[in-house]
């Protein structure tokens, strides 16, 4: 709840920075009318009536009633005062009249999100995460940013893609367009970024933006999907690329798991050795009960990295611990190991 209320604030807080921004230009305009006007009503006017002067700040307050076609003053008996008073109003009006419309523009710009809105948000973002391509794979990279309370900022080419306004209810700017375009990886800010993740389906165009976002920002942090697993590989080490993944490699290990019997809940690749999280019950009567954590460890090559018994959980479990019938620990270990581990534990089972 924390997390949530501390990023609508952050959204909150874009909005009035975007908002200012965008009048910055009609209010200094306002401010000079005013300034401008009560230095010149200061220096010349006269009142016809009583032939006195005005202080400044009499001069400031007379010009902004004028503005809005009233005055706390006489009309003067100059001519070029006279034009003053009817001039002042005109121009101040208009630039009001302007800053109305600029108002409504953007905000039916912040409603429909509207490029130039989205834009003008990422504008607003530092040391955030940029990512490239907003399909079922990059909404999912946004939403786990999300969670660990980081900025982004999204780039998607299609903008009916089905997870662009999911995305944008986050409070996420996504801006539309080409990531392969420099233009594109400015206005997303790249140059402050510190980190970029690209996973649009074309091989080619994520080394393309990989390379571009370099070559903005030296200093930034490159992790990007590939299919193909050796270009994956080259990639990674001949380009500098942080991080290159091969989505069939990280997809192949979950499928590896479901096809064998072990109870594995994750898998993944360090190198070339698929490695294996799985959570094991100990069967009563099994050959695994009445050995301790050390002697399984050194005689299957594994680790145990959690022990849930009877007095609970351990997420440091002591080597000497003996299982018993009904515990529960969470491994780390190759396939063969967990096949091997999964024999002992039901060859004498009851």
């Amino acid at each position: 709840m924390k997390r949530s209320f501390g990023r609508y604030l952050v959204a909150s807080w874009r909005d009035v920075r975007v908002l200012c921004r965008e009048f910055r230009v009609s209010l200094v305009l306002f401010v000079g009318i005013l300034l401008v006007g009560a230095i010149i009503l200061d220096g010349l006017y006269v009142s016809p009536a009583t032939g006195q002067g005005l202080s400044f700040y009499e001069a400031l307050y007379a010009v902004f009633t004028l503005i809005f076609f009233e005055t706390t003053i006489d009309f003067p008996d100059v001519w070029y005062l006279q034009l003053f008073f009817f001039v002042v109003p005109l121009v101040g009006l208009g630039v009001i009249a302007e800053g109305v419309v600029r108002f409504g523009v953007t905000l039916i710009g912040r409603r429909t999100g509207r490029r130039e809105w989205q834009v003008a948000l990422a504008s607003t973002c530092k040391n955030h995460i940029v990512v490239c391509g907003l399909g079922r794979d990059g909404s999912r990279v946004v939403e786990q940013l999300i969670r660990f309370d980081e900025e982004v900022v999204g780039i998607e080419r299609n903008p009916e893609g089905q997870f662009v306004e999911s995305i944008r209810e986050m409070g996420v700017p996504v801006i539309i367009g080409d990531a392969q375009r420099r233009e594109m990886l400015i206005e997303a800010g790249v140059e402050r970024a510190c980190a970029i993740v690209i996973c649009t389906e074309d091989d080619l165009a994520n080394l393309a933006i990989a390379l571009e976002a370099s070559e903005l920002n030296s200093d930034i942090r490159v992790v990007m999907r590939m299919f193909d697993g050796e270009l994956a590989k080259k990639v990674g080490k001949g380009f500098g690329i942080h991080a290159a993944f091969s989505t069939s490699a990280l997809a192949a290990p979950a499928f590896a798991a479901a096809a064998t019997q072990t109870q594995i809940t994750h898998s993944f690749y360090i190198d070339d050795e698929l490695l294996n999280v799985s959570e094991i019950k100990v069967q009563p009567a099994s050959m695994l009960v009445g050995k301790s954590l050390a002697e399984l460890e050194a005689e299957l090559d594994f680790s145990v990295i959690l022990y849930r018994g009877r007095e609970g959980i351990d997420l440091h479990p002591d080597p000497q611990i003996r299982l018993h019938g009904s515990d529960r620990i969470v491994v780390f270990a190759s396939l063969d190991v967990l096949n091997r581990l999964s024999q002992l534990n039901r060859a004498q089972a009851i």
